[in-house]
């Protein structure tokens, strides 16, 4: 069975990592509770469609980017 939390956790935080951003502007910026964040980067959260898009759009990334599997 396919980890999409995982997934979805390492793609944010590569992402994240690669714009330069903290977990806490990465928050700021997508409107999420910095705890959430974390949470999503950890595999430990299930991000909603559009807190997904939310996400991509405070990244510069398609939200379809954050579903790529390696």
């Amino acid at each position: 069975m396919i980890d999409w939390r995982a997934i979805v956790g390492t793609n944010v935080r590569r992402a994240r990592q690669a714009a330069g951003l903290t977990q806490e502007q990465l928050a700021l910026d997508a409107k999420i509770d910095l705890t959430y964040a974390g949470g999503i980067e950890r595999g430990r959260r299930n991000p909603s469609v559009q807190v997904l898009a939310r996400i991509a759009d405070a990244l510069g990334v398609e939200p379809s980017d954050l579903l790529k599997r390696d």
